[in-house]
């Protein structure tokens, strides 16, 4: 080696030595992101595959999604066994007129409630409101017109009835049924 070495070694050294610390310093921390990033995606992926396979696996246990839950539409024929029910036939023969005018039309109603099979509270409930249903049932007529009370409309009648039966005037009692035994419809002279 000679004398120029030597020198060029001694300030070589502290240049060197300088900038191999920096390079270590910034070469660790440039190592760390990569495993940083590789450690997010590695989770992300792991994410990822156990969704799909959870919701692969509820379709299939879910019979390829299609729902469980049958939705009965009442416009559609009843299917299946229809409910039985207890009736109340006490309200008897029930005469009214019509709201039209000028033309006074009479009508005739026998109405059948039913009530839940052996519900012996509703039972006693329609027997003590007997006389309220029967004024119920002729004010309701009454306030109709001869239009309103055409065979077609009987089920809207019916759901009519039901639903102020149920409202209005029972605590505990459920009406499920209406049934006219007769519905007449004439005119007056």
């Amino acid at each position: 080696m000679s004398d120029s070495d030597d020198i060029d070694l001694d300030g070589g050294d502290e240049s060197d030595s300088g900038g191999s610390s920096k390079k270590r310093g910034g070469g660790g921390l440039g190592n760390l992101l990569p495993t940083i990033l590789k450690f997010v995606a590695i989770g992300l992926g792991v994410t990822i595959f156990i969704v799909t396979v959870s919701v692969i696996t509820v379709n299939i246990v879910n019979n390829r999604g299609v729902s469980m839950t049958v939705v009965n539409d009442p416009q559609s024929p009843y299917l299946g066994r229809r409910p039985e029910y207890s009736h109340y036939t006490m309200l008897g023969s029930i005469t009214t007129r019509t709201r039209d005018f000028p033309v006074s039309y009479s009508v005739t109603v026998e109405m059948i409630i039913g009530y839940d099979l052996n519900d012996q509270a509703a039972s006693s409930e329609l027997m003590s409101r007997q006389y309220e249903i029967r004024d119920f049932v002729r004010r309701y007529f009454t306030g109709k017109t001869a239009a309103e009370l055409a065979p077609e409309r009987e089920e809207e009648l019916k759901a009519e009835i039901r639903e102020q039966l149920n409202t209005r005037f029972l605590d505990t009692a459920r009406v499920r049924l209406i049934t006219f035994n007769k519905l007449d419809v004439m005119e007056s002279f």
